[in-house]
């Protein structure tokens, strides 16, 4: 069987029209135990399993960053997926794992890999109860396989973004292109520390960038939000800002609970660093790669609760805008007092910029 000539598309996750037209019409059987299934915005799914629990699952790929190398890529791929589970406020608890690795990755660098991941599931409460390892023609980097995490809890427990209702108070963690800003502060420390310099940056900037790899989680941001509570006792919902930014995430967001949200820019925390470092990069900061911001929606009354949770544990956040009547839409409120109407995720930038940065060798 031969398939017909490939048609370029963009890289990272398929659009919203392709998921509404292509899977969300067709999601196999329908059983009724399925409380939240795939949906736009939803990192996880709940399912009843009985005697008031849940059972919440995700699916996300594995990947090696060769700037990273092998034990750095193996954690960062385990606090990706494990930052989705944590959104529904059920704790991950076991992971079935599956490897389709490219031939020239060797069982040494493999056994570097597996060591990392295997310890970092251990920090985070999981153990792996199944998976496949093999390595196969036409695969090669950065995807390396993917992994599934399972958590039970209480139904009482868990939350998702149908669960946000107007009038509460939109949260953001950490700020713009998290994973971005470290990535490329590994990959071309020269070059970011020149534009750095240039910006009339101190030195510590660089050593800044460089300690937000271990910011690229949300893991710790949803452990402290969920402490006030949930539902009428605090959080609403909880959302992964990652591909598309924090403006995609916050789209997604406002598609996930059916209402609009009403955000001001200004109030998006920035840091200067990150700003220079999507610079060099060329990408914008709003909309490339943000894996590490939490987005949560909390009751008005309990806003200020989750953002002294989050102080407490040395996380940085702002509340920047609110919950309102809607269908879906994002308002994004200037500085000039201008307001763009957001209905779509932009095409993240990250994925072609760092192809490009790694094709010619930035160091």
């Amino acid at each position: 069987m031969s398939l017909p000539p490939a048609t370029p598309s963009p890289l990272g996750k398929i659009s919203p029209e392709v998921f509404g037209s292509v899977i969300a019409p067709r999601l196999g059987a329908e059983r009724a135990e399925v409380l939240a299934g795939p949906r736009a915005g939803h990192d996880a799914a709940i399912v009843k399993i009985g005697a008031g629990r849940v059972m919440a699952v995700t699916t996300d790929p594995l990947s090696v960053i060769p700037a990273l190398g092998a034990a750095r890529s193996a954690r960062l791929a385990c606090h990706l997926i494990a930052s989705d589970l944590w959104t529904t406020g059920i704790p991950p608890a076991y992971a079935s794992v599956s490897f389709a690795l490219p031939p020239h990755f060797g069982d040494d660098l493999f056994a570097e890999y597996w060591a990392a991941m295997s310890d970092e599931w251990a920090k985070l409460g999981v153990a792996v109860v199944t998976g496949h390892t093999g390595r196969y023609d036409g695969c090669d980097l950065s995807i390396v396989g993917a992994a599934t995490l399972i958590g039970v809890g209480d139904e009482g427990r868990y939350v998702t973004p149908l669960m946000a209702s107007p009038g509460d108070r939109v949260i953001l963690t950490k700020g713009c292109a998290v994973e971005t800003a470290a990535v490329i502060a590994a990959l071309a420390p020269q070059r970011v520390g020149d534009a750095l310099a240039a910006a009339g940056l101190g030195d510590g900037a660089l050593a800044r960038l460089q300690a937000m790899e271990s910011q690229v989680s949300v893991v710790a941001d949803c452990r402290a939000a969920l402490r006030v509570g949930v539902r009428e006792r605090g959080v609403t919902a909880l959302h992964d800002a990652t591909e598309g930014g924090v403006l995609g995430g916050l789209v997604e967001l406002a598609k996930a609970c059916g209402h609009d949200l009403r955000v001001e820019r200004s109030r998006i925390p920035l840091p200067a660093e990150v700003r220079v470092a999507c610079e060099v990069l060329g990408v914008d900061p709003y909309v490339s790669l943000a894996e590490g911001a939490l987005l949560c929606c909390a009751r008005a009354e309990h806003a200020g609760a989750v953002l002294a949770a989050l102080a407490e544990e040395g996380i940085a956040a702002a509340e920047i805008g609110e919950v309102m009547k809607g269908t879906g839409k994002l308002w994004l409120a200037e500085s000039d007092g201008a307001v763009l109407t957001i209905e779509e995720p932009a095409p993240d930038p990250y994925w072609d910029a760092y192809a490009r940065a790694v094709r010619e060798g930035w160091k």
